[in-house]
């Protein structure tokens, strides 16, 4: 039996400890938000935050998330205003959407060492996020004005 705390709440499950934690997400705890996107941890689809660290959870053993926090796209914010996701949606960055959860968790872990980061600073801390789309120049936006959101107090 795996402990794990997800979006402060307390969850047990019984999987191999080597089970990827995307799995135990979306097929044990039904939190399907994040995304399986490649499986390599090359495209950032997965990404959710361990300790307040963005992690692949593609690659993330279950048991490494054992007594850690956890925070998955759902329990990013509470009513979904987080700065990046009201940023997100005011200027709608996203086109099909499927690696959006990725891309707005690590934007948030970005944020959340850097307040004012730079358009290198956010093409770097972005690298590992791929959109089919190719909706970089409006997620760079994105991070831009969700900064600026988090400047002037807007949550985060």
């Amino acid at each position: 039996m795996i402990k794990l705390t997800i979006n402060k709440k307390p969850y047990q499950v019984e999987v191999d400890p080597d089970t990827p934690l995307l799995w135990v997400l979306r097929d044990a705890l039904g939190l399907v938000g994040t995304k399986y996107g490649c499986g390599v941890a090359q495209c950032g689809a997965c990404v959710v935050h361990l300790n307040g660290e963005a992690v692949r959870s593609c690659v993330t053993k279950v048991s490494r998330a054992a007594g850690q926090k956890v925070v998955t796209i759902e329990g990013l914010a509470a009513k979904a205003d987080h700065p990046v996701q009201k940023a997100w949606l005011e200027l709608d960055v996203a086109q099909c959407g499927y690696c959006q959860s990725g891309q707005i968790m690590a934007a948030a872990v970005l944020l959340k060492e850097n307040k004012n980061p730079t358009d290198a600073d956010i093409d770097a801390a972005m690298a590992g996020n791929i959109c089919r789309c190719g909706t970089y120049l409006r997620i760079r936006e994105a991070i831009h004005l969700a900064a600026e959101m988090q400047r002037k107090g807007s949550n985060g």
